[in-house]
């Protein structure tokens, strides 16, 4: 295609689309037909290209088939251009535009420049930094930009940026309850789910669906069962009444497109900690539950946590695949959380694909708190993240420094020791006065798997995650007048929550602060022996794990010590090309890795710390371009 072809076919586009109204993809696709591809260069890489959504398809599994990078070439990855972001995003492209979330709105850029085709800021609200949904259009109807701004949902036009002014009102749409994630789109649905807040009563947590013509409501899940409902006997005493919580939060949800069913991830009840006013197994939290996506309709559901009081919630989607086992092909999903147990699941029928089982576990004695007897454990694969920790586990000046060990030494004795029996360690009872009584869980309420969730590679059925052993310590008590008991439970009518040693509070972990010597605190490191981070590869074919690494290093270790590993909250994206791209680590680089062995294939220092999921596409120039998100900026690589 000739220079004057392309300027041509960039200006007579959006003409047609506004006024004539046909969805861009459709006019690029046409025109590329109608005036011949540029040789050796894609026109518009095809959706093979692109990236859809916010782990490229509905499916879920963050995997590029693109090839031109790969094993053989990523060394040469540099920097080409950047673009403010949002903190959290994954950035989606379609016919070569990257559109984006920002700190006042949502922009549109030239994939391959990172050239501002649009910008639109809000003029009241927050937006969601999360991401932006796109629609392609009808006959008619132009395609769309969506996105989130606390309890409203945005429609923009995706080729002038302007409100869509036949969605809702001026373009957006109350939705009754705050969401801060992004919108899953299939086919003419839209849907969300919440974020109703920490309060054990208050706004339903419920997923609702609108249609993305016209923004009208199409139904309402709930996701706590009343009357009549599936589930709706694993509430004790009422205590499904007025119920909070229980809300997908996910940064996304997946779709079995073929089949037109919804997986909704679904958080843990509020409060978080204790659960004594909702006896019972609390269906729907701490599951994933699958739906007709047109209707809402329950189909089946996999609870992963029964009553929870450890904050695991379930943070992501499962990812869907394809999985040939024993010579019989299965539709399956990988389900994991902050347990850091992996659930393979048949997605048609919520059947394990290895075997799970009612496993006993250990009662508290927190007063009037009701226990689970048993909860759910896969036989395979193998936890995925530390599960259990003793004294033998302190880190040791071998492991790290003096200074570090020996404040470790004295959190411990400051906290009682650390009570711990293994998974689902209860929270024990301090009364005011008494000596102290702490435990520890692992993984803590930070995971595990956090929201970055799984990738998974189709051709070999490997299943990528970022696990990260973080404690939580502290113990049950009485509240104390005046107590924070987190952000958002101010007002909570819960007489019982958690605190510890220092106080109050549910961020209490096994980590100490570590200062220079002028006093400055640099870090705050873990407690337990290292490695803290690791990506994992499990073959689903199998159920074991394949190969692990360490994530992650610690500049401030001295040398030979460093590499202990450090992460966020963010997940892996695996490409065709045989690699695993991963940039949320604390020390600020991105990295990939070899798909099929974990050798650190190349590594890149980044301005600032990234904690947001990789994703990659062809540009106009038919350059295959790899982007993260860090902190405010997506940052964009290609070969040189």
């Amino acid at each position: 295609m000739t220079k004057d072809v392309y300027i041509f076919t960039l200006i007579l586009c959006p003409f047609l689309t506004r006024q004539v109204r046909w969805p861009l993809a459709f006019l690029v696709t046409l025109l590329m037909g109608l005036l011949g591809a540029p040789g050796d260069v894609p026109a518009a890489g095809g959706e093979v290209g692109e990236w859809r959504n916010y782990n490229r398809e509905l499916d879920g599994k963050r995997f590029s088939p693109l090839t031109q990078v790969n094993r053989e070439n990523v060394q040469q990855l540099q920097t080409v251009w950047s673009h403010p972001a949002g903190s959290q995003s994954t950035p989606i492209v379609i016919a070569e535009v990257m559109y984006l979330s920002t700190a006042k709105g949502a922009a549109a850029v030239e994939a391959h420049t990172g050239k501002t085709l649009w910008s639109f800021e809000l003029s009241d609200g927050r937006p969601s930094v999360r991401g932006v949904s796109y629609w392609p259009g009808e006959e008619g109807l132009s395609p769309r930009i969506l996105f989130m701004a606390e309890d409203r949902m945005i429609a923009l036009d995706a080729v002038t940026g302007e409100r869509v002014q036949d969605f809702g009102k001026n373009g957006e749409i109350g939705i009754g309850v705050p969401f801060r994630s992004v919108p899953t789109i299939y086919r003419n649905v839209v849907i969300l789910g919440a974020h109703p807040g920490e309060q054990s009563i208050g706004p339903a947590g419920n997923t609702r669906a609108f249609d993305v013509r016209t923004g009208s409501k199409l139904w309402e899940f709930n996701t706590v069962p009343q009357l009549g409902e599936v589930g709706h006997e694993t509430w004790l005493d009422e205590g499904w009444k007025g119920r909070s919580g229980v809300n997908v939060w996910a940064f996304s949800m997946t779709v079995d497109e073929e089949r037109g069913i919804l997986y909704m991830p679904v958080a843990g009840a509020a409060g978080n900690y204790y659960g004594g006013d909702r006896p019972g197994n609390n269906l729907f939290a701490d599951s994933v539950v699958a739906v007709k996506a047109e209707t809402g309709e329950y189909l089946w559901h996999f609870q992963t946590v029964h009553h929870g009081l450890w904050d695991y919630d379930q943070p992501a989607p499962p990812a869907l695949f394809e999985l040939e086992k024993d010579g019989v092909r299965i539709p399956a999903l990988a389900l994991i959380g902050k347990t850091g147990y992996l659930f393979l699941l048949n997605r048609v029928t919520g059947e394990p694909v290895y075997a799970v089982e009612e496993r006993p576990v250990t009662a508290g004695e927190v007063p009037g708190e009701w226990y689970s007897p048993t909860q759910p454990f896969p036989v395979k694969p193998p936890p995925l993240a530390r599960v259990s920790f003793s004294r033998t586990d302190l880190v040791t000046a071998e492991d790290t420094t003096e200074e570090h060990a020996a404040a470790c030494r004295a959190l411990w004795e400051r906290n009682g020791g650390f009570y711990n029996i293994g998974p689902y360690t209860p929270f024990l009872y301090h009364k005011d006065g008494d000596s102290p009584r702490s435990a520890v869980q692992f993984p803590g309420g930070g995971g595990g798997v956090n929201w970055g969730g799984p990738a998974v590679d189709p051709g070999t059925a490997y299943i990528y995650i970022n696990s990260r052993d973080l404690g939580r310590t502290g113990w049950m008590e009485t509240k104390k007048p005046g107590g924070n008991y987190g952000v958002g439970t101010e007002g909570s009518v819960l007489t019982i929550d958690r605190g510890g040693v220092d106080g109050p509070g549910p961020y209490h972990s096994l980590s100490v602060l570590v200062r220079n010597s002028e006093g400055r605190v640099i870090d705050d490191w873990p407690c337990q022996k290292p490695p803290w981070a690791r990506l994992i590869a499990v073959d689903a074919k199998t159920g074991e794990i394949a190969w692990e690494t360490v994530l992650g290093l610690n500049e401030n270790l001295p040398e030979g010590k460093q590499r202990v590993g450090g992460a966020g909250s963010a997940g892996p994206t695996v490409t065709a090309g045989g690699l695993v791209f991963f940039a949320a680590t604390t020390d600020e680089r991105f990295r990939a890795f070899d798909a099929a062995t974990g050798a650190e294939l190349w590594a890149a220092k980044l301005p600032q710390m990234a904690n947001a999921n990789p994703m990659t596409y062809l540009g106009r120039d038919g350059r295959q371009y790899v982007a993260v998100v860090a902190r405010d900026e997506v940052i964009v690589f290609a070969l040189r």
